[in-house]
């Protein structure tokens, strides 16, 4: 089975709790983990912008990212979220089997 991490950008702590317990709620991922306060730099409409924000990194399968991206995406505060997708090449068997016992298949 193909395993995947879902690496998120947020606003906030609140916008990470409520997408990872949505994630999660929704079967969509097994698991997500919140790490902050990051700092980022990046380009928006012409020009440099920095600031605070927060990640998510949620563990799901290969067959669930598109629709996992899309319900981030409906329910992020972002009008163009970060959510990429790297896959998992190795890691404790038990742990990937639970991944996969843990998340619903795609509709």
């Amino acid at each position: 089975m193909d395993y995947r991490l879902l690496y998120i950008t947020t606003a906030d702590i609140d916008e990470a709790e409520r997408l990872g317990k949505g994630l999660v709620e929704a079967r969509l991922c097994a698991c997500a983990n919140i790490l902050g306060p990051i700092k980022s730099f990046y380009w928006w409409q012409g020009k440099m912008e920095e600031g605070g924000e927060v990640a998510l990194i949620a563990k799901t399968r290969g067959d669930l990212v598109d629709v996992a991206t899309a319900w981030v995406k409906s329910h992020h505060s972002y009008s163009v979220p970060c959510v990429v997708s790297l896959p998992i090449d190795g890691g404790n068997p038990d742990f990937l089997k639970w991944i996969g016992e843990e998340t619903n298949s795609p509709n």
